[in-house]
């Protein structure tokens, strides 16, 4: 989760910078507010935790044996 969280906070600034430049060419102007941040941060970070947890069961769940006799 660290890494997910080290890229939230490299991201947000840059994209919220990048965002604003990008809006500012449009005649109807329209503000991004800070709870977009907060939902695609949630989001991000839910995705990876059921990533990690669903390999992680797996991982535990699984025969030991199964993996020597492919190797």
């Amino acid at each position: 989760m660290i890494p997910v969280f080290l890229g939230l906070l490299l991201a947000i600034p840059i994209t919220w910078l990048e965002m604003n430049k990008w809006l500012d060419n449009f005649a109807y102007r329209i503000d991004i507010e800070w709870w977009m941040f907060i939902l695609a941060g949630l989001l991000g970070i839910g995705i990876a935790f059921l990533t990690v947890s669903t390999q992680s069961i797996r991982a535990a769940l699984a025969n030991p044996i199964d993996a020597l006799r492919d190797e």
